[in-house]
């Protein structure tokens, strides 16, 4: 299996779930297992086959980020070369050349994205628009709506 970029604060983020998971949730959900198996009969018990449920997510949830944090090439944009250019990891501050408005973006890894937070992942269109390219650079990204135009203010690598 290939590496999958990923942010170092992505990482951290991984496997503090992962810790959670192991050392919270899944001795949590043994212990409600354990309380509805002291309930008598099993077959019509809906806690226990809740927590049996909640069990299966758990450790399915363990075994993919596990595999997630296996397969994952940790990139730390503040050790990147500061060259200028946009690349996995950097901020861009962009300017709609239509509307005028400003946004800022980091590029990161698929798991990590969140609009929200302004947070793109590397393979969005927009993302894949700007990589490669240097402040002042004109990126067209094609959207459902048309073709939109950023102009790229600054980028960072924090």
């Amino acid at each position: 299996m290939s590496k999958v970029p990923i942010t170092l604060r992505g990482a951290e983020l991984l496997k503090a779930e992962l810790h959670r998971l192991k050392t919270v949730d899944r001795p949590a959900v043994i212990t409600s297992i354990a309380e509805a198996r002291a309930q008598g009969d099993i077959t019509e018990n809906a806690e226990y086959e809740a927590a049996r449920e909640r069990q299966g997510f758990i450790e399915g949830r363990i075994l993919e980020l596990e595999a997630k944090l296996a397969n994952a090439q940790v990139i730390d944009p503040t050790r990147l070369e500061d060259d200028g250019r946009v690349v996995f990891g950097t901020t861009v501050e962009l300017v709609d050349t239509a509307g005028g408005g400003t946004v800022t973006y980091q590029i990161v890894g698929e798991d990590e994205a969140d609009i929200k937070e302004g947070k793109i992942s590397f393979s969005s269109p927009i993302a894949r628009a700007l990589i490669g390219k240097y402040a002042g650079d004109v990126a067209e990204v094609r959207t459902p709506g048309g073709v939109k135009e950023f102009e790229i203010v600054d980028v960072k690598y924090v």
